[in-house]
């Protein structure tokens, strides 16, 4: 189930909401909202393919509604005090309800799904960063992520382009995070912001511990800088290629940094 592309340089890809399939006993239960997945991290694995060799990928091809993988499986709130989404969510980025009435899951299906889709996206995840650590002494976690630019329910204004977690600097060596925070401050056409709104999921909480040679960084990218952020949700040549050049520097940056011993 879990779609694993494994390479022998010491940065892993993590794809947690690219998935757009929705289980039978789920999709079921969802209204024409729910069904339209609208919140899917849409052609991302598309728009980092290729960008660079020896890279290892781990992907979970089932939808955010089913259960959202960058949560806590204790669905604990990654921005308390904030609107957001939880371990299986009830509602869409804008509070509207997924479900049909009362077809919400209970705490037995919230658990089944954890076992079932939750915990085998997280075992993978983990056994790769941990053989790319025993190879180079080090791994990076890039976990790679989209959303669309405006949604006031979840955050006031325009998202920036390029939006940087790294859970204020815990999650991973300064030299990382000055490495891709250097990158996209200083490319022209773009906006970026470190730490904004998105922080860093608890993929990237709960993997980035530097001081055992596990570090962590969240990319959230404004699709607008992609794809169109409506539906029929298309990728768009002209702008992605721009954004792949970006991505790409920012992928061969880390790897060079991984590489040269400065963080083990």
């Amino acid at each position: 189930m879990i779609e694993i592309q494994r390479g022998e340089g010491p940065l892993v890809l993590g794809l947690p909401h690219t998935g757009t399939d929705l289980p039978e006993e789920v999709a079921a239960r969802l209204n024409e909202r729910g069904l339209a997945i609208a919140d899917t991290d849409w052609h991302i694995h598309r728009l980092y393919d290729g960008l660079l060799d020896g890279v290892t990928t781990v992907r979970t091809p089932i939808h955010r509604y089913a259960i959202d993988v960058n949560r806590g499986p204790d669905d604990s709130s990654l921005y308390p005090g904030q609107n957001t989404t939880g371990l299986c969510p009830v509602t869409d980025f804008d509070g509207n309800p997924i479900y049909r009435t009362g077809e919400e899951p209970d705490a037995a299906e919230i658990e089944h799904r954890r076992e079932r889709y939750h915990a085998p996206y997280h075992d993978a995840l983990s056994a790769e960063l941990q053989r790319v650590k025993d190879i180079h002494g080090v791994a990076v976690l890039y976990d790679c992520h989209s959303i669309r630019s405006w949604i006031p329910y979840l955050f006031d204004g325009k998202l920036s382009d390029l939006n940087i977690g790294t859970n204020a600097g815990q999650s991973c060596d300064p030299l990382v995070e000055n490495c891709v925070d250097k990158i996209c401050r200083s490319t022209q056409g773009y906006t970026s912001i470190l730490n904004g709104r998105f922080k860093g999921g608890w993929t990237t909480r709960h993997y980035g511990r530097p001081f055992e040679g596990f570090h962590a960084i969240q990319m959230e990218l404004a699709q607008s800088t992609y794809m169109t952020e409506s539906a029929p949700w298309t990728y768009l040549p002209e702008k992605a290629g721009p954004t792949r050049t970006v991505l790409s520097e920012i992928l061969q940056s880390l790897q060079t940094l991984a590489l040269s011993g400065d963080l083990t």
